[in-house]
This record gives C-alpha cells, structure tokens and sequence, in this order.
C-alpha cells in the first residue's frame, strides 16, 4: 500500500477524474478500484452513501421510491424473518449472512434481483412479460408491484438456499 500512497501523494494537487484518468490510464484500474483509492487517500473510510432504506429512497425518484416502498412492505410483511439492509449502497433483504433479493434504480426503469440466476431461468414463463438480464429484472418506474411474483421469487429463492 505504500507505493499507491506515494503514487496518490504526486497526485494529490489533480482534481478528482484527473486522478482517476492517472489510475486507470497508467495502472490498468477499473473505475471502482480507482475510486477506492482516490476516496481513501482524500480521507474517506466508507463508500457507503446510505444508512437506511429511507436514506436510500429520499435520494431517487419519487415514484421509484414508491414502488421499492411496496415492494419491500410486501416482502419484510411476507418474511419476517429477512432483514432490509442497505448493501452495495443499494435496498436488499437478507437472511443471516446470505443475500435474497435486491433492488436498484436507473433513470427508466427498476432492476429487481433474486441473487439466484436459477430462479430467473426457473420463473421464466412468469417473467415473460418483463425484461429479463442474466440476474435481474427490469420493472416500470411506476410498476403495479405483483405481489405474488414477488413472493413466488423470494420463495424460490430461499428454497435453494
């Protein structure tokens, strides 16, 4: 670590993409590497931006936070057992150590994620009206939140658990 406090003290009067230009352009980082170490050489010991879910939805649309809202009420009322956590910077419920379901926000859409691909392949024809990635789904802004898909994923989910 001594040698990328050195490279980061010859930098240190640059801006902050300017030294994350020098990290990723000379050293071959990837962008959250670089991040990390500009983050941390600036004074930060944490990337995390959110202590709660609420500090999470009072920083994203508010019709996305409406719909994540239901969509962990649904889930935490269903599973007592999982616990919400902010993870990644990111809502997601968890059972002990293991994550089960995540959520997180783009500009058109939601992404919802099982953390098991399996279940994407699994729920298939329940999915076919949504747009399915390797691990998440996209869901509308402003989505009617499906109860029981989401439940019948979580399930699924903590059934191969």
């Amino acid at each position: 670590m001594k040698y990328w406090f050195k490279v980061m003290a010859s930098i240190k009067q640059e801006k902050y993409p300017a030294q994350i230009a020098h990290l990723r352009n000379n050293y071959g980082f990837s962008q959250a590497h670089a991040n990390a170490l500009v983050m941390f050489s600036r004074g930060s010991t944490t990337t995390r931006k959110f202590e709660t879910p609420t500090d999470f939805y009072k920083s994203i649309d508010p019709i996305q936070a409406k719909t994540l809202r239901k969509t962990f009420r649904i889930l935490t009322t269903k599973f007592p057992d999982l616990e919400l956590v902010i993870a990644w910077n990111q809502p997601m419920m968890r059972k002990g150590t293991q994550y089960v379901f995540g959520a997180s926000v783009a500009k058109n859409h939601i992404l919802i994620a099982p953390f098991n691909s399996e279940v994407l392949k699994n729920m298939a024809s329940d999915l076919k009206d949504y747009k399915v990635n390797k691990k998440t789904v996209a869901v509308p802004n402003d989505w009617k939140v499906d109860e029981k898909l989401l439940i019948k994923m979580v399930k699924s989910v903590l059934a191969q658990k």
